[in-house]
């Protein structure tokens, strides 16, 4: 009997995700994943559903959806006679109590026949004979296989879709790289750039500076002439115009 009632783990509420999600996609139900798991982790079924209800399965809305998704691609690819039924996954194991319950009392063998009045009916005679001489046979389960034809399928289906989201991501590493290495040589072309750039602007500062000084130089030429040079003097003649002296 299960009477577990400590703390639900973050490790539990990952394995009743990942069983109710793969019993979802490979067509079972999701009673059947709460017996899976509440056997693994000694809970009832209701428990494990009632956590699933309540807190889990809120984490997992996207991944429920995509399961259901990839439930109904398999449905298509089987067929609508053999993806339609629900197929569990999970048969619970039978407790020694229950096989004694269902194997059924043997009948003592050294029981004497007792003939019967009317003999012209043989086959009541033989009937009863064989239901006293044969030994009562003991109950025993169906045996199964974990490996069925859906799982194959299902396991093949996964393998693809791993395959092709590995063949994306590989394009688009590649793509990456291409990209990286196309913006690494444009960051080389324009340092070398901005490096010209810079080598120009301090060749034209040196020729402004170097022409400024000459500018000073011949400015202060100019002045020192003109200082130098004696000033010109003038005269009034008799009709009142002015006439230059000369020196």
């Amino acid at each position: 009997m299960k009477v577990r009632q400590d703390a639900w783990t973050d490790e539990n509420d990952l394995l009743l995700a990942e069983t109710v999600l793969r019993h979802v996609r490979e067509g079972s139900t999701q009673l059947n994943a709460f017996e899976e798991v509440g056997d693994k982790l000694n809970r009832t079924s209701a428990a494990c559903g009632f956590r699933w209800n309540a807190v889990v399965r809120h984490r997992y809305e996207k991944a429920l959806q995509l399961s259901k998704k990839q439930r109904k691609q398999r449905q298509r690819v089987l067929g609508k006679d053999q993806g339609g039924k629900k197929k569990l996954l999970y048969n619970p194991p039978v407790t020694v109590s229950v096989a004694e319950e269902l194997e059924p009392m043997p009948l003592p063998v050294d029981i004497p026949v007792e003939p019967t009045v009317v003999v012209e009916d043989m086959t009541t005679v033989e009937m009863a004979a064989e239901t006293f001489v044969k030994p009562a046979q003991s109950y025993r389960p169906p045996a199964t296989t974990g490996l069925t034809l859906d799982s194959v399928i299902s396991y093949l289906q996964n393998f693809h879709h791993a395959n092709l989201q590995n063949e994306a991501l590989k394009s688009e590493n590649e793509r990456l790289k291409r990209e990286m290495a196309e913006l690494r040589k444009h960051n080389e072309e324009m340092a070398a750039k901005i490096s010209g750039l810079e080598q120009n602007s301090e060749t034209i500062q040196e020729d402004y500076e170097t022409l400024m000084k000459i500018m000073n130089r011949a400015r202060k030429l100019v002045l020192f002439e003109e200082e130098e040079r004696p000033a010109t003097k003038f005269k009034m003649d008799r009709n009142g115009n002015l006439e230059k002296v000369a020196e």
